[in-house]
């Protein structure tokens, strides 16, 4: 089965919307590892006086993992499926909270001037990340953060047969049973065929970004899931 794409997995997304919090919640430590990445903005002040992007939403959990760690903060959520987006408006939000339907490929938009990014579970669902990373470094301030919670194996073979027994044993018999397998089949195939770790922070190196780091998330997820932590070039510094 081919990767679904742009519209097509929107409409995947969609279709799962009503039941994607409780199949998430079958991931132990999905929110906690959430909260963790999020916490990796090292944004002060509990974000006091920022602005802040959640890019590929989703039902909110990612923006609630933000909100935790900056709950001062306006956050502008961001994601292409309609369905997905209204689960997460529909929850309660502090008043500094919005939801904008868009991909993340149009930017453009959704207005720049964010003092941080955070994208979880998104960069291997779009067509073009180099795109995308362009658009939010234009998007971001200079010296602007950015957090990517991201399946991205490390390019072991031992992490990829553990991805490929976490999937056949919980994650494709959970979809099926949901309706959704489809996208829970693409979950799985998306992982193996996106970048590895080292593959991924060098595609943020060519785009511009700097200090880049990957960070490991504990527990089953070792070798699997990664914060990859990053700034937009600060203009000023790069002024002669």
């Amino acid at each position: 089965m081919p990767l679904l794409h742009d519209g097509e997995l929107s409409a995947a997304f969609d279709h799962a919307a009503r039941r994607y919090d409780l199949l998430t919640a079958v991931n132990p430590g999905y929110r906690a590892d959430l909260r963790r990445s999020a916490r990796r903005l090292r944004l002060p002040g509990g974000g006091r006086g920022l602005r802040l992007l959640d890019l590929g939403c989703g039902t909110g959990a990612s923006t609630a993992a933000l909100l935790a760690s900056a709950p001062h903060a306006e956050i502008v959520a961001v994601d292409a499926s309609a369905g997905m987006l209204e689960r997460a408006a529909a929850k309660p939000w502090p008043p500094g909270v919005s939801f904008v339907h868009a991909p993340a490929e149009e930017l453009a938009g959704v207005g720049g001037g964010f003092d941080a990014v955070f994208a979880a579970y998104l960069f291997r669902n779009v067509t073009d990340p180099d795109a995308v990373l362009a658009a939010v470094r234009t998007a971001l301030e200079p010296g602007g953060r950015l957090a990517v919670h991201e399946y991205t194996l490390s390019g072991s073979a031992a992490h990829r047969a553990v991805w490929t027994a976490v999937c056949r044993g919980i994650v494709l018999p959970a979809g099926r049973l949901a309706g959704d397998g489809g996208l829970y089949r693409h979950l799985w195939r998306s992982v193996l065929a996106f970048d590895t770790v080292p593959e991924f922070t060098a595609r943020l190196r060519r785009t511009g970004f700097r200090q880049v780091r990957a960070l490991p998330l504990p527990g089953w997820q070792t070798g699997i899931t990664h914060t990859v932590v990053a700034a937009a070039p600060d203009v000023r510094q790069e002024t002669p």
